[in-house]
């Protein structure tokens, strides 16, 4: 392993839980290199905890060992686990479908269960509410800093088999393609969608054209306009939207230097559609 741990989880950095598990970690290995992806997904958002692994986990060396916590099952009869990717990485995390991004788009090699009774730390039998203290933390820690091989995290499970969330396939038609609002970028607002550049060039865009964007929350209609597809933000004047392929190779829409989710109250997840329609 090279010594590189990386930690995600909903906590935030009010408190003294993220604290708490970098502390663990260095209590295994003083040499580890402890970084964070981000303690600000959503609480309980197991779908955005997965994908923003599969935003992160390509852009990392082999070896380097993540840890992702968002937990709402934490002390009930769901698995934790680490699953060692195509890319030989590793992420430490309870079997809940924060996987399912990375078994979708990265591929894992093999999974298994940890044994969370030798898989623990000293001493902490007794709390049944902060695995990722006890738990994913300290066996992050033992697997990055090479005290424990990934053979020993405890017996092979089958990657099929592992929970997954459930995702939006997209629809194209001859003018059109259909797809959710996954996830925003959050600072920014802009809304990145479940469509693919590749999906979305089966209607034959050009840069410039303008497509119909229509948005809906359920049924419920929340957004309809003409906007322009171009390559960045600039191309539109100051507060007017775009159509982009983002750093995923996913499209998006956005306001130039503003922020489309505030400005529509638009939200992400299923029930949050999207159709990119050609105007003739």
């Amino acid at each position: 392993m090279n010594n590189l741990l990386v930690l995600q989880s909903d906590f935030g950095l009010v408190d003294g839980a993220v604290s708490a598990m970098v502390g663990v970690a260095l209590q295994e290995s003083a040499e580890l290199e402890v970084h964070n992806l981000t303690h600000e997904i959503t609480p309980y958002n197991i779908f955005e905890a997965s994908y923003r692994l599969f935003q992160t986990v390509n852009y990392w060396p082999e070896e380097t060992v993540f840890v992702s916590v968002v937990d709402p099952g934490v002390g009930s009869a769901r698995k934790s686990v680490v699953a060692k990717t195509i890319n030989n990485q590793y992420i430490v995390t309870p079997d809940n479908g924060t996987l399912s991004y990375i078994k979708k788009y990265v591929g894992i090699k093999e999974i298994r269960e940890i044994s969370e009774v030798t898989n623990r730390r000293k001493n902490t039998e007794l709390s049944y509410t902060f695995h990722g203290r006890d738990v994913y933390a300290y066996t992050g820690a033992k697997l990055a800093s090479n005290h424990m091989s990934f053979e020993e995290v405890g017996p092979e499970l089958s990657v099929e088999h592992i929970v997954e969330v459930p995702t939006i396939d997209t629809i194209v038609t001859d003018d059109a393609v259909m797809g959710a609002i996954d996830i925003l970028d959050v600072r920014f607002g802009s809304l990145w969608t479940s469509i693919t550049r590749d999906e979305f060039y089966r209607i034959n865009p050009h840069f410039g054209d303008k497509f119909e964007v229509t948005i809906y929350n359920n049924d419920m209609l929340v957004y309809q306009n003409r906007v322009i597809y171009g390559k960045s933000f600039a191309e539109v004047r100051i507060g007017q939207p775009i159509i982009y392929v983002n750093s995923l190779y996913r499209m998006g829409i956005a306001i130039n230097q503003g922020s489309f989710a505030k400005a529509y109250n638009v939200g992400v997840g299923r029930q949050w559609k999207i159709e990119f329609k050609s105007v003739k």
